[in-house]
């Protein structure tokens, strides 16, 4: 399961994290929906964040400081410039205002809360228990867990309206 984490933090692809471990997209999905609310399912979702948190400094890096446009005359480097991308920065800023820092899938800040614990999570779901229960995550008591998957998790239930 590990291995297939890593690969879906590498890569951002279910098809290519299961084919790598021998299994098929959907046996992965089977199982993430078995172990729903285990360090796995929230370690799934914590992999697909690493990769949009790297992936939004590095707009938000181009956004504020342009990027080096190398210039030529005759075959040769004359100088260089910075272009700055304004629709970016107007993009980056509208969805700032629009959504606040983005929460995306079913665990939103407890995914983030997670992925600055990648490593310890990884290795829970390598060496730890499938659930939260007994030793393995040092940095907080497993009540101190469960209590923050019980406040950060969205409800999928449809509402009553």
């Amino acid at each position: 399961m590990a291995d297939f984490l890593r690969m879906l933090a590498a890569t951002h692809s279910v098809s290519e994290a299961a084919r790598s471990v021998g299994m098929s997209r959907q046996s992965a999905y089977r199982l993430r929906s078995r172990l729903k609310g285990t360090p796995f399912d929230i370690a799934w979702e914590t992999a697909f964040r690493h990769g949009y948190d790297n992936l939004a400094h590095a707009a938000l890096e181009r956004a504020l400081n342009g990027v080096e446009v190398p210039h030529y005359h005759g075959g040769e480097l004359v100088g260089t410039s910075r272009r700055y991308d304004e629709r970016l920065t107007v993009a980056l800023l509208n969805m700032r205002n629009r959504f606040g820092s983005p929460m995306m899938g079913r665990y939103g800040a407890m995914a983030e809360y997670m992925s600055e614990r990648w490593d310890e999570l990884l290795d829970r779901v390598e060496c730890g228990s499938l659930d939260w229960e007994g030793p393995g995550f040092a940095m907080d008591s497993e009540k101190d867990i469960k209590n923050l998957i019980e406040r950060f998790t969205i409800d999928e239930r449809p509402s009553g309206r």
